[in-house]
């Protein structure tokens, strides 16, 4: 089976802006949609290649009296209702203005569905859909999601490899649509020994034939080398949420990228493309001169004279490697020198006979 990409370019990089774009309003003192926008145009200039919101109403994703699970020292609301309530303004016509205006910038609209209603209207103007690691045992939906046809994200955050596959599974059981398989881990933040991410190249091995990517919740480190990590493990689409501002207050800042930290990303892409290289072994160009210079070569180790047979106390191996390679030592061996051998000289087939 081909391995179908979803996206046209490796890596693909996913600005989650979710729901930080409301306390970027409040603090610019701009409305809610300016805001996003915002927060698109600035994705668009660092570089990146698609932002993804979050859609949803607070009474369709959580009972009332569901508790927290995040770090209560960034946000304080301890009702998940309560969150959500508060970040659940936008609908249909604010995220069709938003796909709108990622056309007009030429950057990629997605956003992630939590209920029914929102994978119906997002249907009309969005490409691929994400199920968000909390939805990856809700079967109904996925297929419900599966049956728009459209490529998906699965994020696995939480999952046992056998929930992985039912999820695969539901997605294929009523759609050909094509898959990639995120790594993720669900906790806020993630802690660095907590990332995991040879669980990428575990996914690469256990699904090689879907494409595997990674949605990250570690704190940014100061290079960017968690992101860059994951890439070189395998992932080839990568999901961060975006803020402009990670010193402000609320669940989803203090763990963003900013566009300082999309370039440095972008600059550890290029980097890593340039030491990576080939990936079959075979000599360079760069080690042509040191394959001459720097391997041995069978030598004299005293005179030798003429008709006398080539014994292993009358040889050494030194540099350069210009002369008979220390591997066809058998066939000097025994030999008779045909001349006379100087000593600390180059045998070459020429002198034996």
């Amino acid at each position: 089976m081909l391995l179908l990409r979803i996206f046209n370019k490796q890596p693909f990089l996913i600005a989650e802006i979710g729901v930080n774009f409301y306390d970027i309003a409040k603090k610019e003192g701009i409305s809610d949609m300016d805001a996003a926008k915002l927060m698109i145009d600035e994705a668009k200039r660092c570089g990146v290649d698609a932002v993804k919101f979050q859609s949803y109403k607070a009474e369709t994703i959580v009972s009332r009296n569901s508790q927290d699970y995040w770090d209560l020292s960034e946000e304080q609301i301890v009702s998940q209702f309560e969150m959500f309530k508060k970040f659940d303004k936008f609908g249909v016509d604010e995220y069709r203005e938003l796909a709108e205006y990622c056309k007009k910038v030429g950057i990629m609209f997605m956003s992630t569905p939590f209920d029914f209603e929102s994978a119906d209207y997002l249907d009309e103007f969005m490409d691929v859909y994400k199920i968000s690691s909390s939805d990856l045992t809700n079967i109904p939906f996925i297929k419900y999601v599966a049956s728009k046809n459209k490529p998906i994200l699965l994020s696995t955050g939480a999952a046992t490899m056998k929930e992985i596959k039912d999820a695969v599974n539901a997605i294929e059981d009523v759609s050909l649509v094509d898959i990639a398989i995120m790594h993720c881990v669900l906790s806020y933040p993630t802690a660095y020994e907590d990332a995991n991410l040879l669980m990428i190249k575990d996914l690469v091995n256990s699904f090689p034939n879907y494409e595997i990517g990674y949605s990250d919740h570690t704190k940014p480190d100061v290079n960017m080398v968690v992101l860059t990590t994951a890439y070189n493990y395998g992932a080839t689409i990568l999901e961060k949420h975006f803020t402009l501002d990670k010193s402000l207050s609320g669940n989803d800042h203090y763990h963003a990228m900013d566009p300082s930290d999309v370039y440095k990303f972008k600059k550890n892409v290029v980097f890593l493309s340039k030491i990576n290289g080939r990936i079959n072994k075979q000599p360079l160009i760069c080690e042509s001169s040191a394959r001459k210079e720097a391997r041995r070569s069978i030598v004299a180790k005293t005179d030798i004279k003429k008709g006398e047979v080539i014994s292993k106390s009358k040889i050494t191996f030194k540099r350069p490697g210009t002369g008979i390679p220390p591997a066809d030592l058998d066939n000097v061996i025994g030999k008779t020198a045909a001349k006379d051998i100087c000593e600390d000289t180059l045998i070459d087939f020429e002198m034996l006979e």
